[in-house]
């Protein structure tokens, strides 16, 4: 092994055991039973390390490094640079869900991939919900009311109660009869506790006056440092509302060829009626057109299928459900030999009002299932994240970036759309407004982030630029807030990606209708990673 590996095996092995939950994801099955240290002891030791490891990457020319090193090297250095940046924000000590994510996450994640027998897992999420109360007591210590955003209060008690319900009452049916007892009464502990929680936020609430904005100097260290984009917030903004007006334009075209009206908006909200008359009706709705995708890129050859790679459709997890108001995905976890991942299908939470399941079922219309069904599955996330699993560089395995995993699946939707997968009008004016959504999502996010845009003017301009309904659209606006520069990931990556698939094509002297040039650069780009932009443009060329 050269030092450059020890090193990275150093790192890595010292990261894994800072974030079992993480490590459980990854299929790294020896953490299963531990939780996050979440006390401000435990942040402050994690930011120390960080900034002790940025020292020694730095440290390491590039000389000394091969090709393959010296992208990972990057990679790190990257995403030591955005812990840094969200670190010396203290999120710790003003978002409430910082303390329910680990808990929640870490048992949920035990039972989706059921990597060890059942009764491993059992004790395993025993000893995890038997944790969930100490780091519930970590958020009353630390956190800071005059930093805690009510905003991000209120999604954090609905995230609690949901979480309550799950632990006493879902997750003990997901085990055979002879495994529940040690589950249910770890469960119904863990539900008083998170139930204590939520009554904790609730108390909280008229004494939380923080603000959720990012600030503008933040943002733009995040694109430069970490994202290594060479625009800022306020450019990448503008290019978004370029990029409007010719989807409006796009979309006023296709609105005039199928109603005789040139009305996007209405054509569109009247499509949102073609809707599924239940979540399961949904399920099934996107497992159809799961299938449909992938058989097309069988027959079109415009990507190469790894070994037993399989993606179930899925209901979403109850307590993600009134957070999470839009369809996601959860990849096989990289150190395992499962290439199963799953795709979560937005179910509405418990207890919503037949208007709100209804909505939500609109926000999920028959017409827009098909992009969709392109973003999370194939050739989207699921897609990508099976090849990056094949990489051999367990750096790669651990760090990415949403800019390029989201960037990818909007690239994903529009290449589909180049190479006529979406055979109706109705579906193409969905992908249209799909991108049309994600460039609003710029304007929304940079302008929230920068205090230039109140929470209510952002719910009112998503429902301007998209289909959805307003549920859907404040949830999603809540999200911002919470996850900040998340938002421009989607366009702002897609946008970069085509200008790479035109360099690479044009050292190919090649174009979109050669496929086996195209499958070449899909499987390139994908298999480096989720690499940031740059490290992914240096990766795929490379190679072309």
């Amino acid at each position: 092994m050269s030092a450059f590996s020890d090193l990275v095996d150093e790192f890595l092995g010292e990261h894994h055991a800072e974030h079992p939950v993480q490590s459980s994801t990854l299929g790294l099955t020896d953490y299963d039973a531990l939780l996050d240290d979440v006390t401000a002891e435990g942040f402050e030791r994690r930011r120390a390390a960080s900034a002790a490891w940025f020292e020694r990457f730095s440290s390491l020319g590039s000389d000394s490094l091969s090709f393959d090193d010296t992208i990972d090297r990057d990679l790190i250095l990257a995403s030591l640079r955005d812990e840094a940046i969200f670190d010396e924000w203290e999120v710790w000590r003003r978002h409430p869900d910082t303390y329910l994510n680990p808990g929640l996450e870490g048992v949920f994640i035990l039972f989706l991939h059921r990597l060890r027998p059942e009764a491993e897992l059992v004790r395993a999420a025993v000893s995890r919900l038997e944790g969930i109360p100490a780091s519930l007591d970590a958020g009353r210590a630390n956190l800071r009311p005059e930093l805690v955003p009510a905003l991000l209060l209120k999604r954090a008690i609905r995230e609690a109660r949901a979480g309550a319900r799950y632990t006493r009452d879902l997750l003990p049916e997901q085990v055979a009869l002879e495994n529940r007892p040690p589950l249910t009464e770890a469960g119904a502990a863990a539900a008083t506790a998170l139930e204590s929680y939520a009554d904790f936020l609730a108390d909280l609430e008229p004494r939380a006056t923080g603000d959720w904005a990012f600030g503008e100097e933040r943002y733009n260290a995040i694109l430069r440092d970490a994202e290594m984009l060479s625009v800022d917030a306020r450019a990448l903004r503008e290019r978004a509302r370029g990029e409007i007006v010719q989807l409006v334009a796009d979309l006023k075209a296709g609105a005039l060829q199928l109603a005789g009206h040139d009305d996007w908006h209405k054509v569109l909200l009247d499509l949102n009626k073609d809707r599924p008359q239940t979540p399961e009706a949904m399920r099934v709705g996107y497992e159809e057109w799961t299938a449909r995708a992938r058989a097309f890129l069988h027959e079109r050859g415009l990507v190469s299928f790894p070994p037993d790679e399989e993606c179930s459709v899925e209901p979403s997890p109850p307590f993600q459900r009134p957070v999470l108001a839009v369809a996601s995905y959860q990849e096989p976890p990289p150190f395992s030999k499962s290439m199963r991942g799953h795709f979560f299908v937005p179910f509405p939470p418990e207890g919503a009002s037949e208007d709100e399941i209804a909505k939500r079922l609109e926000s999920n219309s028959y017409p827009s299932i098909p992009s969709t069904a392109v973003h999370e599955a194939y050739p989207g996330h699921h897609w990508h994240l099976v090849m990056a699993k094949l990489n051999p560089s367990p750096v790669r395995q651990v760090f990415g970036t949403s800019y390029f995993a989201e960037g990818w699946a909007l690239y994903a939707e529009r290449m589909m759309r180049e190479a006529g997968f979406y055979d109706d009008l109705r579906h193409v004016l969905f992908q249209y407004e799909a991108t049309l959504f994600r460039a609003a999502r710029i304007v929304v996010d940079t302008s929230l982030h920068m205090g230039e845009m109140t929470h209510e003017e952002a719910v009112s301009f998503m429902l301007e630029h998209s289909s959805m309904t307003e549920p859907t659209a404040i949830a999603e606006v809540t999200r911002y807030c919470s996850w900040p520069t998340q938002a421009s990931s989607y366009l702002t990556g897609c946008l970069e990606i085509l200008r790479i698939r035109d360099r690479f094509l044009s050292a190919r002297g090649a174009s979109i209708t050669d496929v086996d040039a195209m499958r070449d650069f899909h499987d390139g780009l994908t298999g480096a990673g989720t690499l940031p932009i740059a490290l992914a443009e240096r990766a795929v060329m490379a190679k072309a």
